[in-house]
């Protein structure tokens, strides 16, 4: 049986092997709740923006530097550091496997958010936000089979699940959908880009982060 690693999938390939179709664009504001940032959040993602000028300003900055830079202290500012939410880097992910083609998929994503008082079936960890880091010299959107491969599997045991792929400039976000007309068939809507180096745009970002990590942690207290 071929065995294809996600990293090199083409969006074409994640389209025929995994049946996802895509939605219209849609807003932040139809599926969150955006609230208005405090001076010190304000002043942080300042920080954050600075600390990270200062590495484009010498070129390219590589994934793991993105990640270290912009993504981990963004994650920590928006509430994702604390319980119930755990963080799980390099996650390998269990293997994929295509009755109709007879090929298997597997790789391993770099971030996954999840929420341990969730209860999922078969004790399998639910997942928040699946994140996709790429460096600053490639596009965003180059993470999307990646992202889409990883989040096939946890359709698996949950209806939804939120998508991240970022080059630490830009910040693409994705909700990602069980289909309820086909069930293999997944849906995916795609968000407006943001900014990171963009003051008002950094804004928003934060702020979805935060809606996101808000909203998990409001279902486990219903």
């Amino acid at each position: 049986m071929p065995v294809l690693n996600a990293s090199t999938l083409t969006l074409d390939q994640v389209y025929v092997h995994l049946k996802f179709q895509e939605l219209s664009y849609g807003t932040f504001k139809s599926l969150l709740q955006l609230e208005p940032l405090s001076e010190f959040e304000i002043s942080e993602l300042a920080q954050i923006r600075n600390d990270f000028k200062n590495y484009l300003n010498d070129g390219k900055v590589l994934e793991d530097m993105v990640m270290a830079l912009t993504v981990m202290p963004l994650l920590r500012l928006a509430g994702f550091y604390r319980a119930p939410i755990k963080m799980r880097m390099e996650q390998e992910i269990e293997r994929i496997n295509l009755e109709d083609g007879d090929i298997s998929i597997t790789g391993r994503l770099d971030l996954i958010c999840i929420n341990k008082n969730r209860p999922t079936i078969s004790d399998i960890a639910f997942w928040i936000l699946a994140i996709e880091a790429k460096n600053t010299s490639i596009s965003a959107s180059e993470g999307l089979p990646q992202l889409f491969t990883y989040a096939y599997k946890s359709l698996e045991q949950q209806q939804t699940v939120w998508g991240l792929t970022t080059n630490g400039v830009y910040y693409e976000f994705f909700y990602i959908q069980q289909n309820p007309q086909n069930a293999s068939s997944p849906t995916y809507q795609p968000l407006p880009s943001l900014h990171l180096m963009e003051p008002e745009s950094s804004e928003k970002l934060l702020q979805v982060l935060k809606a996101i990590c808000k909203l998990q942690n409001a279902v486990v207290s219903i």
